[in-house]
């Protein structure tokens, strides 16, 4: 595979080095008004462009007709509306798009039924400029064709899962490369921008960036500056290297969506309308297995012919933020809906894997087609959510490349906020579902010695259990030599409440004290040998009784106190100060290995995520919290690898802060919270 997403800890950008589009490409209808343009040249390059007018027809492989609907749209702070160049990519016939040139005839629409935007002529103040008149002509760049576009989507041999593994890993690898060069001014010039203070000449400044490719002649896969059209435009050597690692983040963002849709049509085809397996399933069990995929097939489809048609417009992309938040905000509920009913999939598949043997068989058989490349039914039916997550930090990693206070900026910061919105939505939804469940199972567990509390309630959840050793003895440190100086004690945590219990026969437990989780206080006790190793003070200030009460309680290692005291008191100061400090240079750590969290103070990693270590223990665990949504947890220390280099861990806290500048509301709840 040849594709490879930009790192996220690339260099700093300036906008003052930003390359004007009027610079180098002519006064043509498909110029992308998106990029930035010299004050000179703006008020002219503010009119819409006409993109050419193409028939299509045949989305997503069913041959049906398509009709080419205008989509409105925010480019470089201009409303417009587009029509023509789409058409399904797996199949249908397309008229290829018109030849680009100058400010021609209007191409007529072969569709019926298609509406083209108004003609407009190109800027005549480009014209009539000066510098415009004596700059040597630059090369011409041509829309890519219908024709091309399909072709190259066509070949693309990855299936989402195996896209997605060797862009992160590929990831990983940019990172450590930055991290081991010892002085990072010298030792990376191609991720800064040259300084009046250090001249570079021309050339050096306009080289593409050299990326390290995973080559594999097998995919098919380019990154956008090997196509074809690209190489033969001459655009490589006139735009600015910021420039084409903002091209590089746009294409990947679209080729992903297109592997994503390939595999959604083979979990469909392959699957799901599988003869054995329907004769199988009863209607019930298909519907919680498959849930709305279809709809979110039909989401991804749309999604893509506009994405698919932005890019057929012109071999320089405007932009594609402003199509992802348009259909964030219309379509992308779908995506809500399906991971909502992750907890029953999962359960439901468990379930007929074990009670149905014809189903093991039917899955295994369909499995081993060379056409899932060996992977598995499960790897299929997670896809929605991985591909909502995956997107939001697509978009991310284009707001990290765009020029500051631009109009591309903005659009890319709203369409990041309703992305996160829906990661939001869809995360809350696995949740509550889990969440209840939970909930009913502990409730039926629970016996009172003490007045009883409430356990089921819509706004609590549990945040962690387990058992803890409470020293007996009202002197306890004293008492050493007693016969038995613990005694076993099990702990409910909910995220508003702390449920003290002893274990009893019939897997039951007896609650002998309870308080409010706002009440609680922990205080690490010196070490004073082994035998008050891990130990540590609990103090209720207002136990069930009414009263104060304290616990000593001893944990079975360092990093399961250390767990316990966080998540019994989340105010409590950790070793390392949080990341929304800009003062302080907090140790970093990228994950090279997934983690799957066991617990529920535990936080689940996927490969090539950045966190700031805000706690560790001697044997193995990290207390982190994840930049680019804010989550925190624990995690093994093996999962991940340390960042070394203070410039790419400062670089890190810029692009955090700059993605999430937006929400004003946020910083203010991230400062308090790391005040306290």
């Amino acid at each position: 595979m040849t594709w490879v997403q930009s790192p996220a800890g690339g260099g700093e950008e300036d906008s003052s080095q930003s390359c004007g589009a009027s610079a180098f490409l002519p006064p043509l209808p498909w110029q992308p008004p998106g990029l930035p343009q010299p004050r000179a040249a703006a008020a002219a390059a503010g009119a819409a462009r006409q993109p050419p007018a193409a028939a299509g027809h045949g989305a997503a492989g069913r041959g049906t007709q398509r009709r080419l609907r205008p989509r409105p749209g925010r480019v470089g702070g201009t409303a417009r509306q587009v029509s023509g160049g789409g058409g399904g990519y797996w199949g249908g016939v397309r008229g290829a798009a018109a030849a680009a040139g100058g400010g021609g005839a209007r191409p007529a629409a072969a569709a019926e039924g298609a509406s083209a935007p108004p003609h407009r002529e190109p800027p005549a103040a480009a014209e009539e400029s000066p510098a415009a008149a004596t700059a040597e002509a630059p090369p011409h760049a041509h829309p890519m064709t219908a024709d091309s576009w399909r072709n190259l989507i066509e070949h693309i041999g990855l299936l989402y899962q195996e896209y997605r593994d060797k862009s992160t890993r590929q990831e990983i690898e940019t990172r450590r490369l930055q991290d081991s060069q010892t002085d990072p001014e010298e030792s990376s010039p191609s991720e800064e921008t040259p300084s009046e203070a250090e001249p570079t000449s021309t050339t050096e400044s306009k080289a593409p960036p050299q990326i390290s490719l995973l080559r594999n002649s097998n995919s098919r896969f380019n990154l956008w500056q090997d196509l074809p059209e690209i190489r033969s435009s001459g655009v490589l050597s006139i735009l600015q290297p910021d420039e084409i690692k903002l091209q590089e983040a746009m294409f990947e963002l679209v080729t992903s969506e297109a592997s994503y849709y390939k595999s959604l049509n083979l979990l469909v085809s392959h699957f799901m309308e599988n003869e054995r397996l329907k004769k199988i399933l009863h209607q019930s069990e298909a519907h919680i297995l498959f849930s709305n995929v279809l709809d979110v097939m039909a989401v991804s489809e749309r999604f893509l012919l506009d994405l698919e048609q932005r890019v057929e417009e012109n071999i320089v992309i405007s932009d594609v933020c402003d199509i992802v938040y348009q259909h964030t905000v219309n379509h992308f509920s779908v995506y809500i809906t399906y991971v909502s009913n992750q907890t029953y999939q999962e359960r439901a598949y468990k379930q007929l894997l074990q009670d149905k043997p014809a189903f093991r068989e039917v899955i295994s058989q369909l499995e081993l087609d060379p056409k899932c490349k060996g992977l598995s039914f499960s790897s299929f039916l997670i896809l929605p959510f991985q591909r909502i997550t995956r997107l939001k930090l697509l978009v991310q990693n284009i707001l990290k490349k765009v020029e500051e206070k631009s109009d591309r900026e903005t659009t890319a910061l709203d369409a990041h906020k309703e992305l996160e919105t829906v990661v939001k939505a869809c995360n809350e939804g696995v949740r509550k579902m889990s969440r209840t469940e939970q909930m009913i199972s502990i409730q039926k567990k629970l016996e009172f010695k003490i007045k009883s509390v409430p356990i089921i309630s819509h706004s609590r959840w549990l945040l962690k259990q387990g058992e803890l050793q409470q020293m007996n003895g009202p002197k306890t440190s004293r008492t050493l030599r007693t016969k038995k100086l613990f005694r076993e004690i099990y702990l409910f945590l909910f995220n508003d409440l702390l449920v003290i219990c002893r274990q009893i026969p019939g897997d039951k437990y007896q609650v002998f004290d309870s308080a409010p989780r706002g009440l609680l206080r922990v205080e690490e006790l010196e070490d004073q040998g082994q035998s008050l190793a891990n130990v540590f003070i609990l103090r209720l200030l207002e136990n069930a009784d009414d009263r104060e009460a304290s616990y000593m309680l001893k944990a079975s290692s360092q990093s399961e106190m250390k767990r316990w005291m966080i998540s019994l008191a989340p105010n409590r100061r950790t070793k390392f100060v949080s990341f929304t400090s800009r003062l302080v240079d907090c140790p970093q750590i990228q994950c090279v290995h997934p983690y799957v969290a066991q617990q529920p103070d535990e936080l689940s990693l996927e490969l090539a995520d950045i966190l700031n270590i805000l706690d560790k223990t001697d044997d193995g665990w990290i207390f982190g919290e994840r930049l680019h949504d804010q989550e925190r947890g624990w995690f093994p220390s093996s999962m991940g690898e340390e960042i070394l280099n203070p410039k790419i861990r400062a670089q890190n806290l810029k692009e955090c802060f700059r993605v999430h500048k937006s929400d004003d509301s946020q910083r203010r709840k991230l400062g308090s919270r790391n005040r306290q």
